[in-house]
């Protein structure tokens, strides 16, 4: 009912305020990207909004004046993506802007609960959904929603190629900044990219861990496999501080270690959501998640860098072993695997895709992608009225998984104040009854009735 209640009113290009690199260089020209950014399993497009409240500020006038300034340094937001026959280029020309919807819905944010639950259908009508050729022509496109009660969303559709979700919210940061009535952004965008995570030369792999989780397989599309996982749906599920302390402390009874909300929960899901999928007991399935390297590699990333910053992390097992493992010994594989997580380890991943891009670099099938936004900055992008009072992932791959998973914070506009946070999680349609069992069992029993159930 929702989305038929959100109107597109106008569409327009912003350009930026002043061409790439000056008046010297109006004519075309390339940039290029790391070897992060053109990692086969970022070349999509990420889906995710921000919502907030209302206030006295204009929303689209404030956003709409400061975006031709942002992208004045921002401007490779503004250019195209091309395929070569080895990577992604991207190409830039003073004629190239980033698109800009404006919409209308005839609800109030406070009806749909401040957009609280990410598995609600109607949230992808708030955000740019391109297709593959139009997400390459405009690799950032925004959407900016007015509520009937005034607040407002702003959706954002970036490829991947050009920023993590941490490059990404530099841009949003920066955009704020001048919509607050700065002349000029606090932390300047840093570009060098090839230089600062380029190969080495001679290229080479030194770190065991890269071969040991990623293959080849010539003539396979990232994502490809995702048409024999059949119908997909999102689910929302809401964990408790209580029981998340109840379960920590049982795993570190079982097993000595001290586990972080991460370790120990997203062992638990992966499980669950292998053991609901029947997947065969010898299939080979893979836990990824991404690891920040802005501060591992030497000499360290520079804080203005927004380029892709982060690496893929796997633990792999038989799906027979994972479901009959401990839970504690799965939570403990995710621990020590963040030990891997070198400088060498980077310029071997780095390497590895100088050495093998056109090989076909795979992570394979079944692999289940993790990630914690509870704690990433997303908050901080104030246009003047106050923060968002949610951030809201809609991505549907993630760390070359079709089910990827994501824990997030409650909204802080939200009637009541909640303890704990949600953890929004996309599985195959066939799949959803027998997850829902086993986080029912996690939510709702003590756990001491956990852990003859599910080997603790």
């Amino acid at each position: 009912m929702q989305g038929q209640g959100i109107k597109i009113l106008e569409s327009s290009v912003i350009l930026p305020s002043s061409p790439p690199l000056g008046d010297s260089h109006n004519h075309n020209h390339d940039l290029p990207l790391s070897h992060l950014d053109t990692d086969p399993n970022l070349n999509l497009t990420f889906r995710y909004l921000r919502a907030y409240v209302a206030s006295s500020l204009d929303p689209f006038h404030v956003i709409s004046s400061s975006l031709p300034r942002a992208l004045s340094h921002f401007y490779p937001l503004a250019a195209t993506l091309h395929a070569s026959p080895h990577r992604l280029q991207l190409c830039c020309s003073a004629a190239q802007g980033v698109p800009l919807l404006r919409a209308a819905a005839n609800f109030s944010l406070h009806s749909v609960n401040f957009l609280d639950d990410p598995a609600s259908p109607f949230l992808d009508h708030l955000v740019p959904d391109p297709g593959p050729r139009q997400g390459m022509d405009h690799p950032c496109m925004l959407q900016l929603t007015v509520f009937a009660c005034g607040g407002f969303t702003l959706g954002a559709a970036m490829h991947h190629a050009l920023c993590d979700g941490i490059g990404g919210t530099l841009f949003f940061n920066a955009l704020a900044e001048l919509a607050r009535g700065a002349t000029r952004i606090t932390l300047d965008p840093v570009w060098e990219r090839p230089a600062l995570l380029g190969p080495r030369d001679p290229p080479r792999v030194d770190s065991p861990f890269i071969q040991e989780f990623l293959r080849l397989q010539k003539g396979l599309l990232p994502y490809q496999h995702h048409v024999a996982v059949g119908a997909i749906t999102r689910e929302c599920f809401h964990v408790k501080d209580q029981c998340l302390h109840k379960f920590k402390r049982s795993l570190s009874d079982h097993s000595g270690f001290n586990f972080t909300v991460f370790e120990a929960l997203a062992a638990y899901i992966w499980r669950a959501k292998v053991r609901a999928s029947g997947i065969e007991a010898d299939e080979k399935v893979k836990f990824a998640y991404s690891m920040n390297i802005r501060r591992v590699v030497k000499p360290a990333l520079p804080d203005g860098y927004w380029g892709n910053g982060c690496v893929p992390m796997y633990v792999e097992l038989r799906a027979k072993d994972l479901i009959e493992k401990p839970i504690w010994e799965t939570a403990e594989l995710i621990k020590k695997s963040k030990s891997n997580v070198t400088d060498e380890y980077v310029r071997s991943y780095i390497d590895y895709q100088e050495l093998h891009f056109a090989d076909g670099i795979t992570a394979g099938t079944e692999v289940s992608g993790f990630t914690d936004w509870r704690h990433l900055g997303h908050s901080t992008v104030d246009f003047g009225g106050g923060g968002p009072v949610t951030v809201l992932p809609l991505g549907r791959y993630l760390l070359g998984s079709v089910e990827p998973c994501f824990f997030l914070p409650y909204s802080t506009a939200t009637a009541e104040k909640k303890e704990g946070f949600k953890v929004l999680v996309t599985l195959r349609h066939s799949a959803l009854p027998a997850f829902r069992e086993d986080m029912q069992v996690f939510c709702n029993t003590q756990d001491q009735c956990l852990s003859p159930l599910y080997k603790l």
